[in-house]
Parts: C-alpha cells; sequence; structure tokens
C-alpha cells in the first residue's frame, strides 16, 4: 500500500505516536490526512483535516465515516492506559473503561470504514498494538488484556476483510516516549522511530511489524520451552 496519493484517517492523532503517524504520511505524500480527537482544538499540525471522534461512540465513528469517504488507508491509533492489576478494588469499572476504547473503539472505527476502504479499492486498516499484546505480568493488567483483544480482533479482521483486498497490518511495539508512558523508568524508542518502521512495513505489504528489538525477542520467546508470558522460575 503506497502512502504518496493517499487518503489516510488517524483516530487519536493529537500527540504521541498518533502524531508521529500524521507528520510522517504528510511527509510521505500522502493527499489528505485525517486526523481525530476528542477535543480538535487539541490537534496544532498543521496540513491536515480535523475531526471530532470519540471511538467508543458508534454515532460519532458513523458521522467521521461519512465526512471522510474517500479514505484509503486508517490508523487505529487512538488507546488509553492505566497501572494496577486484575486484584485491585477498582479493577473491573478500569478494565470496562480501557476496553471500550482499545478494543471496541478499534471494533466501530474497523466495522464503519470497512465499506469505505472496499469503496475506494481495499485500502488498508493498521492498527496499533503493544508488546503487552503477548505478556500480562500485572503491572498494566487491563491494557494488556485490552491489547490482547486487539491483536485477536486484528487477525480476525485480516481474514475478513481479505475478500475486498484491504491490507490489514498490526504494528507491535514495546515502550514508547510518549504522555502514555511518562513515569515508567525504562529504555523507550522515540516515536518517529516507530512509525518509521510501521510506515515501511505497510508500503512492503507486510501483515505485522515488530517494531523494535525487545518486541523481536518477546516474540522469539513465546515458541521457548518455558514462553516468555510465564513467570520465571525462582
Amino acid at each position: 500500500m503506497k502512502i504518496e496519493n493517499s487518503v489516510v484517517l488517524i483516530t487519536g492523532a493529537n500527540r504521541g505516536i498518533g502524531l508521529a503517524f500524521a507528520t510522517a504520511v504528510l511527509a510521505r505524500g500522502a493527499r489528505k490526512v485525517y486526523v481525530t480527537a476528542r477535543n480538535p482544538e487539541s490537534v496544532t499540525l498543521q496540513g491536515v483535516e480535523v475531526l471530532k471522534l470519540d471511538v467508543t461512540k458508534p454515532e460519532q465513528v458513523a458521522a467521521a465515516a461519512q465526512q471522510a469517504s474517500d479514505v484509503t488507508i486508517v490508523i487505529n491509533n487512538a488507546g488509553i492506559a492505566q497501572a494496577g492489576g486484575f486484584l485491585t478494588e477498582d479493577s473491573e469499572a478500569v478494565t470496562r473503561r480501557i476496553f471500550e476504547t482499545n478494543f471496541f473503539g478499534v471494533l466501530n472505527v474497523s466495522k464503519a470504514f470497512a465499506p469505505v476502504l472496499k469503496t475506494n479499492g481495499g485500502g488498508a486498516l493498521l492498527n496499533v498494538l503493544s508488546v503487552a499484546s503477548w505478556v500480562n505480568a500485572g503491572e498494566l493488567a487491563a491494557y494488556s488484556a485490552s491489547k490482547s483483544a486487539a491483536w485477536s480482533l486484528t487477525n480476525a479482521l485480516r481474514h475478513e476483510l481479505a475478500t475486498q483486498k484491504t491490507q490489514v497490518l498490526g504494528l507491535h511495539m514495546a515502550y514508547v516516549d510518549t504522555d502514555l508512558t511518562r513515569g515508567f523508568e525504562v529504555p523507550k524508542s522515540s516515536a518517529e522511530e516507530i512509525v518509521l518502521r510501521a510506515l515501511d512495513g505497510l508500503e512492503a505489504g507486510a501483515d505485522e511489524v515488530l517494531a523494535d528489538a525487545l518486541t523481536q525477542q518477546i516474540h522469539s520467546g513465546m515458541a521457548e520451552p518455558r514462553p516468555v508470558y510465564l513467570p520465571e522460575i525462582k
């Protein structure tokens, strides 16, 4: 899927990875770039068309699909996180809130824009996932579970959209230096590095992009005799 002369929609593009995606696709010659945010005034990037969108509200998603009926690439980037395990007092409420954005939001946008992509020749759907799709150690329990579900959704969409020739790409990465990871004292990639690898993969026709060394290591460790998602034996 070539980005030059494409029409791109990016959810949650007012900052972080979403903003990096918007900046990068403009630089690669996208003909039009729609960026969405719950608060459109928070988008400051020039050269884009801003849409008000809360991905948890199906009526807003439907309106966005009508407004952006020329889209050929959809990037499902909007996501939220909250630290904490499943045994905390508020874990059920936290999990429901995170799933509404990270899973049902991706589902809402994908369903609404699948017919748009079909009408416009197939195009591509890129879902921003995480190394947490495969490993859940409890620090970000609900976030990890939501990304596991979004990974499964992405794999299903790849099959369902194959007949309309829509490329579906899952982007996995570890920690990225954004507001979402503020307070985590761990090595982080830049959003620009992750987006560069994601877009290179998209243009190469990839199904998945493992965008950093830790993600590649974790992915390889899934097939070990004791897979990396299990606790270490002490």
